[in-house]
């Protein structure tokens, strides 16, 4: 992507991203105020704030508002030049319609292969290499979720000192198990993403879970998890049940999860780091409270390491369904063949059925914030997510929770809401994570590193011990998008060795878990 800056004298700023765009959004801190002149000749007829698109020529009622070179919408009344468009005056197009959509057709060739990058991670064995070295505590039920969080305590208290090589431990609660359509078709989501999370890399193999006993979805069920997971051996799991006649009392109960957890610390603490090479690495990209400079700042840049990372040869995952939807003729052209192409569109189907079935649909997307960020509507916010994709060709399509049987640019599809989106990336074994930000967030997972990029510099400034990099300096031409992209590639290489960490980690934030379950609750 190619984005064309214009300023003043007085250093005004405003970016055009596409030379067919007839709108641009400004990059001032406080926006600009009415009669601010460019050197094109552009003359602001109002004020506008920042990220908010000016309109660069009149466009008619019923014109085409272009950014990105694509249509985002269409004018509700007529727009003079020079005039602030919000998304009151943008009509909200259709979204493409699947069954037209061309498939593989314009596969990326290979980018030339990136080699002698390396970082220092922990080797399972089951091949897969992780970033952080824990004792992830796997539930069955969330009636269990406030012992776990007690145990926990006890853990980080009394035994993890005695295991230096161990990172902590993490209790794996979530509002699943009962109560629930346990046989519904789409309850493999939720049973899926819970048996995928226990085996996530940073949790070295060690499969502990805790159940109460007259849940439905019981422990043996989860451990064998669905028909396209891996099943988990119970010889080598361990389950520790709170309704067992053996547990007499709290006490009871709390000793027996210590005794199984030690056990587990143990083998645990045999992990050492090891130099493995950058294509071990699973890396998912996501963004939340996104604004108008997502698509021109952080994700572009996120979308130029990500290339770097499949040029290494590893592994990197997009995702959120909602805001792919309305780019995603973009993206089934990249698709590798043919069967990718279908799953795509699959995927996309799948969730259009989702969001119909609960009588609502794509423009429930943006939130107010991306709102006020100058994102005007869902076909806006996906053009400027998908910059987080690269160039790569798209190698593989997965369903919500599902582990990947390949390497390169890799699409998860998740529901686009932060914390449903990390859930799911977690059970499809993401190690690191790149989360890009305009609006600001506190986002972190407890299991993997959360690396948190600014959209603005402002925002940088503001937030400066919670957002890791700033991509800001792209909008007013301090750095490239190749400069922030490689700061970006080489912080992950950081952050995977535990050379560095992510603010989120150091101050421990970090989101609960959020399985997705579209399944029925009964």
């Amino acid at each position: 992507m190619s984005s064309t800056i214009i300023t003043t004298a007085e250093r005004a700023f405003y970016i055009k991203v596409h030379e067919s765009d007839n709108v641009a959004i400004i990059v001032n801190n406080n926006g600009l105020k009415a009669g601010t002149q460019f050197p094109d000749g552009l003359t602001l007829i109002e004020h506008i704030p920042q990220g908010h698109k000016v309109a660069l020529t009149d466009i008619p009622a019923d014109g085409n508002i272009i950014r990105y070179g694509e249509i985002i919408g269409y004018a509700l009344r007529d727009i003079k030049q020079g005039s602030w468009i919000d998304e009151s005056l943008v009509k909200l197009p259709e979204a493409p319609a699947l069954e037209t959509l061309p498939l593989a057709t314009k596969v990326p060739d290979p980018l030339p292969p990136l080699e002698g990058y390396t970082f220092e991670g922990y080797r399972n064995p089951d091949g897969s290499v992780g970033t952080k070295n824990l004792l992830g505590i796997t539930t069955s039920v969330h009636c269990v979720a406030g012992v776990v969080e007690y145990v926990v305590k006890l853990i980080e208290r009394d035994l993890l000192p005695k295991y230096p090589n161990v990172d902590g431990v993490v209790g794996l609660n979530h509002l699943y198990g009962c109560g629930v359509a346990i046989n519904a078709p789409a309850a493999v989501v939720p049973i899926r993403t819970i048996h995928n999370i226990a085996l996530n890399p940073n949790f070295g193999g060690e499969v502990m879970v805790v159940g109460l006993g007259c849940e439905k979805l019981q422990p043996e069920r989860l451990l064998e998890g669905t028909p396209d997971a891996i099943p988990i051996a119970q010889e080598g799991a361990s389950i520790v049940r709170l309704q067992d006649e053996k547990h007499v009392g709290f006490k009871s109960m709390v000793d027996d999860i210590l005794a199984v957890a030690e056990s587990h610390l143990q083998r645990l603490n045999q992990r050492k780091r090891e130099t493995c090479p950058a294509s071990e690495l699973v890396v998912g990209m996501q963004c939340g409270g996104s604004d108008a400079f997502s698509g021109v700042t952080a994700n572009p840049a996120v979308g130029f390491a990500s290339d770097l990372l499949v040029r290494c040869g590893a592994t990197v995952m997009f995702s959120e369904v909602t805001e792919v939807r309305d780019a995603i003729h973009l993206l089934t052209p990249r698709a590798a063949d043919e069967h990718v192409g279908r799953r795509l569109l699959e995927e996309m189907a799948w969730y259009d059925d989702y969001l119909s079935a609960g009588q609502t649909d794509r423009s429930a997307n943006p939130s107010p914030g991306n709102k006020k960020g100058g994102l005007a509507n869902v076909v806006e916010k996906a053009l400027g997510s998908i910059a987080k994709s690269g160039t790569s060709a798209i190698s593989e399509v997965l369903s919500p929770g599902q582990r990947p049987t390949k390497r390169g640019l890799i699409y998860a599809a998740t529901p686009a809401s932060d914390f449903v989106c990390g859930t799911q990336q977690l059970a499809s074994g993401i190690t690191v994570q790149v989360f890009t930000t305009g609006r600001g967030t506190p986002y972190g997972l407890a299991a993997v590193p959360v690396i948190k990029m600014a959209t603005r510099t402002a925002l940088a400034d503001r937030w400066y011990d919670l957002m890791d990099i700033n991509a800001g300096t792209i909008a007013t031409g301090e750095a490239t998008i190749e400069d922030v992209g490689w700061q970006l590639f080489e912080f992950i290489l950081d952050i995977a060795s535990d050379r560095k960490k992510t603010w989120s980690d150091q101050w421990g934030i970090h989101n609960a878990l959020s399985v997705f379950n579209p399944a029925p609750v009964t």
